[in-house]
């Protein structure tokens, strides 16, 4: 029997038409251009603006532009998988609202959550399913809109985050292309630096968490930076080094968008020049869930079948890995 490996065979993306710049966050909070750029390489970022839309909308409209660009009859999803952080709501699942908001009729679907490493732990998740010889069509959507657990009157997180959606269709594969390895790892210890503390079953909400604007992001900075800097220079290193590959063989780095120092310095760690670094988090700041797939929609056109890529991310609980993937398609035959 052939073996089967699990490819990404199409990619969409979607951001919010509003944008919100550096020199409007100086406005709002004591904060200027110079400060953040330097800081987190962000210029601006994208909002959802519109109240009665959540993170199933930037979802669906990831997933329509795939299926506006491959043709894909979305009966043949078998699975959807929904990484955020940001679920519509409590309890019933964004996933399968999304599916049948595309026309997967025929899919299953469920969210995945591990933070700003969601999309990245959902590739592992998918390629499983595709490796099982049972599911033909996986795709697997990176969405949120994390606008929605902003506080804009605190410097530290506000100049940060922006709304995006992305998604990837994975199909079998005969070639050997697609995922070839995985390194992921947790730590529970991060929950103390990077939280939401009210609103989950340890903390029900009340009037006084929302007083005491407990349902916003609280991020210790420093921190945080500092085992993220670690964790992802640290993983992609050990997993280029387990698959015997240079840095010459290596044709891009997709990490996830999250503060340029972080990116630079696993790239540093990985001897990979600026120009083999997928990077659009001056456009759009941190989109969590969806950094990655949106920074392969960008630079899309740009893969070659046959590419060495490294996907690596960190986000809140601790989470963070590594993923060794063959592209298995020529970018530029969706960008002609």
């Amino acid at each position: 029997m052939e073996k089967i490996t699990a490819a990404i065979t199409a990619i969409g993306g979607y951001v919010p038409e509003d944008v919100l710049t550096n020199e409007m966050l100086e406005k709002m909070v004591d904060t200027n251009d110079e400060w953040i750029y330097t800081r987190t390489g962000i210029k601006e970022r994208r909002i959802l603006k519109d109240p009665n839309k959540g993170s199933s909308f930037l979802g669906i409209e990831a997933a329509k532009d795939l299926i506006r660009k491959t043709g894909l009859d979305p009966k043949e999803i078998d699975l959807v998988i929904l990484a955020t952080a940001t679920p519509d709501m409590p309890v019933a699942l964004t996933g399968p609202y999304v599916a049948s908001q595309i026309g997967a009729v025929n899919a299953f679907s469920f969210d995945l959550q591990a933070a700003c490493s969601s999309f990245l732990f959902g590739v592992s998740v998918a390629a499983k399913y595709i490796e099982s010889g049972r599911y033909k069509k996986v795709l697997l959507v990176g969405a949120d809109k994390m606008s929605s657990i902003i506080d804009y009157t605190d410097r530290a997180t506000c100049i940060i985050f922006g709304d995006g959606g992305g998604a990837a269709l994975f199909e079998p594969n005969y070639e050997g292309l697609g995922v070839q390895d995985e390194l992921l790892r947790s730590d529970g210890i991060g929950r103390n630096y990077l939280y939401i503390k009210a609103g989950g079953s340890l903390c029900p909400t009340t009037a006084e968490t929302v007083a005491n604007k407990d349902h916003f992001v609280f991020q210790d900075g420093k921190t945080v930076f500092k085992y993220a800097v670690t964790g992802m220079a640290d993983i992609a290193e050990e997993l280029i080094k387990r698959n015997g590959l240079t840095s010459n063989e290596v044709q891009w780095l997709t990490p996830h968008q999250a503060n340029k120092r972080i990116i630079d310095a696993t790239a540093e760690r990985m001897g990979l020049p600026a120009e083999k670094v997928m990077l659009n988090i001056h456009k759009y700041g941190n989109t969590t869930s969806a950094t990655i797939i949106l920074a392969l929609n960008d630079y899309e056109n740009q893969l070659k079948k046959g590419d060495n890529i490294v996907l690596v991310a960190f986000g809140g609980g601790f989470t963070w890995g590594a993923i060794y993937l063959k592209w298995a398609y020529d970018g530029a035959l969706y960008h002609k």
